[in-house]
């Protein structure tokens, strides 16, 4: 019978003839016959699964055709055995394995075979089933030859010929089967071996590159197919339609291979506590072999069982190791796809949220990203210690029961009544942490406003102001409560760490009063193991539970977004027609009814009826709020339609009132994902009047331009970015063009230019359907149709003649009342005229009109129809995207020992050395409480008995655990309360100050997100988390060092081991250091463009819809995803394979100060005290050296945060100085308003050219000036100038005789007034708007406030009627005011400091007819009649009445006189540019437009 025994001993376990040894019954039936057969069954289940696939390569290397040689012949070895086994019976004792061996291999030959041709990586099942059947021959074999060498060695030979002949098969198996060169960014686990994947042997390449050359994106693997962030965000997008909760969806999606890791954490929990276990039996051991040498009667155990025990301490934790890092990494891989499915489905909602969602600020979106998505993401790292935890606390709690009895629960006890405690204080310290984080967004919110509004603080000279309230907050309010915050850490962290102590004692206490058995060393040192056990899940638990509460806050928050109401999908029909006729209906609108929003009682838009055709010029006319935008809205779709339809035939461009700029080129802003076309794209710059604007840019169309039309060397202005939009809305050639107001920013004759080339009848756009909303009448002839809205109602609609021929017609009051004097929006044409006189004016271009004959050979080209664009692939996920004008400050390599001092310079050295001397006393009096524990054990066991509390070793082990948490605490205040506290103060106003003393040009070129990434995760870093890492390294290596120590002093051969580890240990963290640093960077680089993508997508939503690139803009969201994941990934994957080694250093320190116990009680006589002692220590080696390179890798990312602050603080280019105590302005300067440029020139940067040549003029006492020029010409370079924002090259301006160069800059911008282009309001009260450093009294402010008026109506008439008068609140950005409003609000600011000298920027470009009408009148009455006035103007009708015009051109003064002069003179500049805006009637120069 194959399962009969034939051995004497039978089928018993243990073997009674042999010394720790099992049965050959038991070897050969259970442990071979267990591992053949598993084996059998898992490589036929592979077999059969590989069968089934179709061959993928044919064989070529060599030593796949020598392994299937080797298996061919172990197996042939194998049957031979078999044979004679079954020749000689009764030579074995079980015959079962021995037929199953041929099996096994005949297998083993069949699995190599598919496998190689049918799968890119070796056979797992091979590779661990080798080692295993190794072992198990092993074990045998000592069996067999416990009595020397068996008579008929056959069966052992034989054994052995096939175990030989497998490990070479094996060491063949481990290389890849994949012949084919892989390509250096596939993710190498897709070949990677079982070996490879359990050590982290996958990442060895990177590192080792990474220790020559720093490490670049390119040198990263790619993400394995299955997680890249599309196919993720699909997965979760399914299965959140299919269930309402977002945990279940969640769960669902990526639920599967984190069972997986929860079954692995529970694996690795139980192995934890065998440790203590196997400390228990090996100190047994050392007490029975040291009590049978001094007994000589007695018979002790045999050697080789403690150097057994020491070989499985070694493999139980290698074994641990392995499982916790799989768990570990599998949990990372989960959260980064959470956070990938989430942030894709949280962008893909965000593009389709209706507008009763939109309340949400762009911000609070944001976060969802940012916090809400990476909450549940560190969720995944520690959310199964919710299950692990508990698990934990009952196996520590059985064994101490196992060891201890009853006396184990006195801790218990301990810890129960420690979980309120503990409850009390998170609960205090989660309430500070809230007040704490309203501190920081109030802090936030001033930060960001003070860099959105930048240009104003610095040309109004409010900087102090600004920085007394930002240090308010911060200092009175924040560091106050930090201070409160670190009391309470420094005591949680005391309890955290003082209770395991207190338990150990109490516990050990309670034993040694009513255990009759002596405490010896065998139970005190397991105990005291199984309690610092004990201390990781208790503390763990408290920070999981927080953990999974905020969770689940940021669960509800995500799911009342993820469910939010979007946009009415049937608001718009969209009909797909690839080509249209000309005639053809492109939009048809029938009985529209609009609102904005649900809950809108009134709808904005009734009654719509509207038909445009291919080919037609719509023009949409109406007052300020009648509903013009909102029609453009309902048409693209992201209006709430309530009744009546909307179809659109074709695609749709769109061209927004306030144009949309991404952090692009200007090439890729205008193209819009679409292909290059380099002939119609020339034609559409061309058309666009770019071409002169480009030139000036200092790498063309391919400058970047970021955030709000930054560029390298100035801002694009207003006229640039409406014209770069516009350009984008051609170029897309959509049979639908809607233009909203375009031309409203650009001067005259550009908007000439523009009208004539683009919109016009000759345009570019002359074939397809256009809608263009103006407040203009300039070209009203030209259109097609008219439609005059007021109040959300159509009033009017038809062709021009037809709407002049009505006496009461709107559109003829509008024409005949602004006719006279210009339009507004950005162009003052009174083309309309025409109508009153029946010549054309000389402005009009006769190409312009139907009615012309010749037409010339470009206007033909024009006006053939172009095809639409097509959109063009996507870059590749490796592609940069764009990072900003200038290139964020990074150093490479280690970070420098000189931030390291100005840290700890910072945080006071004294401060510093008082931390580092608590730590290292603690963790003396640690190792002197632990040598007390080994006295007290040797003690009871000389004596037989336990002395209860009347012990002195017992007592010195309360006392010395008393004096550990007391320097424990000492050191947590030293740190939180006094260090961290200093740094912080110091390092954060130290930014703050240098940053508010930086140039304009620094803000220019470098993107708020930046700086304010500084002020916030930065300074977060060194309030919260770099003290923490200092403290986690300086207690490591404390710990680190003790431990060497005692295992050298007890076995002073052990240093023969530290040596050869030493240099491992260093070599390997060498390797991690290098590597890890870089891919850091590279996680924080490729982070970034995630969020700005994102907020950068929020502002143009509405241009996203109407070009209806949402799928796009996805895809783009999902490769910058991808390209962060690609840095992230490995980022944690090293801290797996440094883990992983390092835990073998302490496996091989565990193994050696065992084995040096086993031989150093063999030969000498040591006692279990002293071993005890060792191994403890030993076993917690694994997880300090670990933490050690951990911490130090920790200190060193996150010091990068003060290196950056440092170079911010101390690197930052500086402006002038803001006050000179000695060269302050005479009192009551400026007292005339005298300006003169001497000679003066100026340029931006050294190396450019100058934008300002040899300017010579004298400005009278109370003049009126306007400036004028075309773009580029270097009228906002003027103004800069005046206020200092460039400083001279050459010359100087003097303003009432003083030299504005000598005093200082505060003195010099508090005495010039100015109306900036845009007005910029702050959060906060109206008195605090107009009067920031609160100089004046309310009866001036109200004074100012009566001179300004809009519509008619006094502002200060308006501001009493709000509720709270002049404490009434202002949104973020004067978001609660209409932009008319907020222009009036900055003139009363100008008014109020009544100064000699205002500057207006301008000040009326973008604003209604009425209100710019006000405006000049303000201007031009007697409030400002003893001011000298400088106006820089796109619309000369605005200037045409002032005293003098400068005409800039290129930098130097072309013309300064007075208008009537120049008019007078036909070849003046001025001449000619009042001719292009139609000032002029073609009567006379002198007869000017009034």
């Amino acid at each position: 019978m194959a399962t009969q025994c034939r051995d004497s001993e039978g089928w018993r376990t243990v073997s009674a003839l042999r010394e720790f040894d099992l049965s050959l019954c038991f070897e050969e039936g259970v442990v071979f016959s267990a591992i053949l057969s598993l084996f059998v069954l898992a490589a036929a289940t592979r077999t059969w699964h590989l069968f089934r696939r179709r061959s993928s390569r044919v064989l070529s290397r060599k030593s796949h055709l020598i392994l299937r040689v080797l298996l061919a012949l172990a197996f042939v070895a194998s049957s031979t055995k078999l044979a004679l086994v079954l020749a000689q019976k009764g030579e074995v004792a079980v015959l079962w394995p021995f037929v199953l061996e041929p099996v096994a291999l005949l297998f083993a030959v069949l699995l190599t075979h598919l496998n190689h041709t049918r799968t890119r990586s070796s056979s797992a099942i091979l590779l661990l089933f080798w080692p295993c059947y190794t072992l198990g021959v092993a074990t045998w074999t000592r069996s067999t030859t416990w009595n020397g060498f068996p008579n008929d060695a056959v069966a052992l030979v034989s054994l052995w010929v096939v175990v030989s002949l497998g490990l070479l098969s094996l060491a063949l198996e481990c290389r890849s089967p994949d012949d084919s060169m892989s390509s250096d960014t596939e993710h190498p686990t897709i070949t990677a071996n079982i070996y490879s994947i359990w050590s982290f042997s996958w990442l060895t390449p990177l590192l080792r590159k990474g220790v020559n050359v720093p490490i670049t994106e390119d040198d990263l693997p790619c993400l394995v197919p299955s997680d890249e962030s599309e196919k993720l965000g699909e997965s979760l997008h399914h299965a959140l339609a299919k269930h309402s909760s977002v945990w279940v969806a969640l769960f669902t999606t990526y639920g599967g291979p984190y069972l997986l890791a929860g079954c692995f954490k529970i694996i690795q929990d139980s192995l934890a506590f065998v440790q203590p276990q196997l400390l228990r039996w090996f100190l047994l051991f050392i007490t029975n072999y040291q009590t049978a040498k001094g007994w000589n009667f007695i018979e002790g155990p045999s050697a080789f069982e403690g150097f057994a025990i020491a070989l499985i301490m070694f493999l139980a934790s290698l074994i641990q190791t392995v499982i916790l890092h799989q768990y570990f990494q599998i949990c990372f891989e989960t959260g980064m796809r959470v956070r990938a499915g989430l942030v894709t489905n949280i962008y893909k909602k965000a593009l389709v949220m209706s507008n009763d969602e939109r309340g949400r600020s762009s911000g609070d979106i944001v976060n969802l990203m940012s916090v809400d998505a990476s909450r549940l993401q560190d969720l995944c790292t520690y959310g199964l210690i919710v299950v692990s935890g508990p698990y934990q606390i009952a196996l520590a709690f059985i064994s101490l029961y196992k060891l201890l009895g009853w006396s184990a629960f006195t801790g218990v006890g301990i810890m129960i009544f420690s979980i309120p405690l503990n409850t009390v204080i998170a609960r205090f310290l989660k309430k500070m942490q809230e007040k704490q984080m309203k501190n920081r967004d109030h802090r936030t919110r001033l930060m960001t406003e003070l860099l959105a509004n930048i240009k104003s603080i610095k040309l109004y000279a409010w900087e102090y102001a600004f920085m007394r309230r930002i240090l308010h907050v911060r200092n009175d309010l924040e560091l106050r409560m930090m201070k409160r915050i670190g009391i309470f850490t420094a005591l949680n962290n005391t309890l955290w760490g003082g209770i395991p102590l207190l338990v150990a004692f109490s516990s050990l206490a309670v034993a040694s009063i009513f255990s009759e058995k002596p405490l010896t060393a065998d139970v005190i040192f397991p105990a005291i193991s199984l309690f610092m056990l004990l201390q990781f899940p208790l503390a763990m638990f408290s920070q999981v539970t927080s953990s999974v509460i905020e969770a689940m806050v940021s669960v509800k928050r995500l799911s009342n977004f993820l469910h939010a109401e979007e946009l009415q999908q049937d608001a718009t029909t969209r009909v797909a027609k690839s080509s249209l006729s000309s005639g053809e209906v492109v939009l048809s609108i029938k009985g529209g009814e609009f609102a904005w929003t649900r809950s809108d009682v009134q709808p904005t838009l009734e009654d719509i009826n509207l038909t445009v055709r291919r080919g037609e010029l719509v023009g949409v006319l109406g007052r300020v709020g009648a509903g013009k935008s909102s029609l453009l809205s309902a048409i693209i779709g992201d209006m709430r339609k309530i009744e009546g339809e909307v179809t659109l035939y074709g695609s749709v461009s769109y061209a927004a009132q306030n144009p949309w700029i991404m952090s692009a080129t200007v090439r890729d802003n205008i193209l819009f994902s679409h292909q290059y076309d380099e002939v119609f794209y020339n034609l559409v710059i061309e058309a666009c009047a770019l071409k002169p604007d480009l030139a000036l840019l200092p790498q063309g169309d391919l400058t970047e331009v970021g955030e709000k039309g930054k560029s390298f060397e100035s801002a694009l202005s207003g006229g640039q970015r409406a014209r770069v939009a516009l350009a984008r809305a051609v170029y897309a050639r959509a049979d639908l063009v809607l233009l909203d107001d375009v031309l409203a920013a650009v001067d005259a004759h550009v908007a000439r230019h523009v009208f004539d080339n683009v919109i016009g009848p000759q345009g570019l756009l002359a074939t397809k359907a256009r809608i263009l909303l103006t407040n203009s009448v300039a070209y009203l002839k030209h259109f097609d149709e008219l439609v005059y809205l007021r109040r959300g109602i159509i009033l009017e609609q038809g062709p021009l003649p037809m709407l002049m021929s009505n006496p009461d017609s709107e559109v003829r009051k509008l024409i005949e009342t602004y006719a006279a004097n210009g339009s507004s929006s950005g162009t003052t044409t009174p083309h309309v005229s025409g109508f009153a006189t029946p010549a054309l004016s000389e402005g009009d271009d006769p190409t312009g009109i139907a009615e012309t004959e010749a037409v010339t050979e470009k206007v033909i080209v024009r006006r053939q129809s172009y095809t639409r664009a097509l959109v063009a692939p996507l870059p590749s996920v490796r592609e940069a995207s764009s990072t900003g004008l200038s290139k964020e400050h990074t150093e490479q390599g280690r970070v420098k020992k000189a931030v390291y001092l100005q840290y700890m310079q910072a945080a006071s050295k004294t401060g510093f050395a008082f931390l580092v001397l608590a730590i290292a006393l603690q963790q003396v009096v640690s190792v002197l409480s632990t040598y007390m524990l080994r006295l007290w054990g040797e003690h009871n066991r000389e004596l037989g008995k336990n002395l209860g509390l009347r012990d002195r070793y017992l007592l010195g082990y309360g006392l010395a655990n008393l004096a550990s948490i007391g320097l424990g605490a000492a050191s947590a205040l030293i740190l939180w309360v006094y260090c961290t506290l200093r740094s912080s103060k110091y390092l954060h106003d130290s930014m703050l100050n240098s940053v508010l003393h930086a140039p304009l040009s620094f803000f220019d070129l470098t993107p708020n997100g930046r700086i304010m990434n500084l002020f916030s995760r930065d300074i977060y870093v060194v309030d919260q988390v770099l003290g923490r890492v200092m403290m986690n390294l300086l207690r490591t290596a404390a710990m680190c060092i003790s431990i060497l120590l005692v295992i050298t002093f007890s076995f002073p051969p052990f240093m023969l081991i530290v040596i050869p580890l030493t240099w491992f240990y260093v070599r390997v963290t060498v390797y991690y250091l290098a590597t890890s640093r870089e891919l850091k960077r590279l996680d924080a680089v490729s982070r970034s463009p995630i969020f700005a993508w994102f907020s950068e997508s929020l502002a143009g939503l509405s241009t996203i819809r109407a070009f209806d690139h949402q799928p796009i803009f996805i895809a783009n969201n999902a490769r910058r995803l991808d390209r962060n994941q690609i840095c992230y990934l490995p980022s944690v994957s090293i801290n797996r394979w440094l883990a992983v080694r390092l835990e073998f250093v302490g496996s091989v320190i565990i193994l050696c100060a065992a084995l040096f116990a086993v031989v150093a009680v063999v030969r000498s006589n040591v006692d279990a005290g002293l071993v005890g002692l060792v191994l403890s220590y030993a076993l917690n080696t694994t997880g300090a050296l670990n933490w050690l390179v951990r911490s130090a890798s920790e200190v060193e990312q996150n010091v990068v945060s003060v290196e950056r602050i440092i170079h911010y603080a101390k690197e930052l280019p500086s402006e002038a100085p803001f006050e000179l105590p000695d060269k302050k302005p005479p009192c009551g300067w400026p007292s005339s308003g005298r300006v003169e440029f001497c000679g003066y020139s100026t340029k931006y940067r050294p190396e450019l050219d100058f934008v300002l040549k040899d300017i010579s003029i004298t400005i009278n006492p109370c003049e009126k000036i306007g400036i004028c020029g075309r773009t580029g010409a270097g009228k906002s370079s003027l103004l800069l100038a005046l206020f200092r924002i460039i400083e001279p090259c050459s010359g100087k301006i003097l303003i009432d005789g003083v030299d504005i160069t000598e005093i200082g800059l505060h003195d010099l911008r508090s005495s010039i007034a100015i109306v900036p282009q845009s007005p910029d309001l702050f959060e906060g009260t109206l008195r605090e708007n107009i009067d920031p450093l609160g100089e004046h009294q309310d009866v001036d402010i109200w004074t100012a406030l009566q001179h300004v008026r809009i519509v008619h109506v006094h502002l200060k008439s308006y501001v009493e009627d709000l509720p709270q008068g002049l404490d009434s609140p202002v949104q973020e950005g004067g978001a609660s005011l209409s932009a008319g409003q907020r222009q009036l609000l900055c003139f009363a600011r100008a008014l109020l400091y009544k100064s000699k000298i205002l500057v207006l920027d301008e000040a009326t470009s973008a604003v209604d007819l009425d209100t710019d009408s006000e405006i000049q009148d303000i201007i031009r009455g007697p409030t400002f009649k003893d001011v000298t006035i400088l106006t820089i103007a796109h619309r000369l009708n605005t200037i045409i009445d002032y005293d003098r015009i400068l005409v800039l051109a290129e930098g130097s003064v072309t013309e300064f006189d007075s208008p009537t002069t120049l008019l007078a003179n036909k070849s003046s500049h001025f001449y000619e540019m009042a001719h292009e805006a139609g000032l002029i009637q073609e009567e006379g120069a002198e007869e000017v437009e009034t």
